[in-house]
């Protein structure tokens, strides 16, 4: 049993301990445990909250059981799957302004895993590039700047 089997048969047991039914599938190619339920309000959360915490805990069982268990992610009606192209869809927009007007833009405060979604989906970008700031925060502003410009 390799470990997205394992994560699917612990967050199927957590799940069904709280009482929601749910059907928990593995996307082997993403790293994904997908998570289809008719109440998937409870498990988001505000912002996606509640997933992140989900995601968090069934990576720290999984890990406990398989200590060189690489990490996965959770997604709950695609949930996560629709906001990744929400955002990238709004950095396309800031882009285009940055192109059009010269100036660097900054985004929204994101995660780590947010911030590594835009830098990868801009990095192969001709007109624009993305910088962030290397401190310790846990939520940091992306810069989109032109690419012949300093931060």
């Amino acid at each position: 049993m390799d470990h997205l089997e394992v994560a699917q048969e612990v967050l199927d047991s957590i799940l069904g301990y709280l009482g929601f039914v749910a059907t928990v599938e593995i996307d082997r190619e993403a790293t994904l445990l997908n998570v289809a339920t008719n109440d998937p309000k409870l498990l988001i959360g505000h912002r996606g909250e509640r997933m992140e915490e989900i995601q968090y805990l069934v990576n720290r069982i999984v890990q406990d059981r398989i200590p060189d268990a690489k990490r996965f992610r959770i997604d709950i009606d695609n949930y996560r799957a629709t906001q990744e192209h929400r955002m990238i869809e709004d950095a396309e927009g800031v882009a285009a302004q940055v192109i059009a007007s010269g100036n660097s833009h900054k985004l929204e405060p994101m995660n780590s895993y947010q911030r590594r979604v835009i830098h990868t989906h801009f990095k192969e970008h001709p007109e624009v590039s993305t910088w962030s700031p290397t401190d310790s925060a846990r939520l940091k502003r992306i810069t989109i700047m032109p690419k012949n410009s300093d931060n």
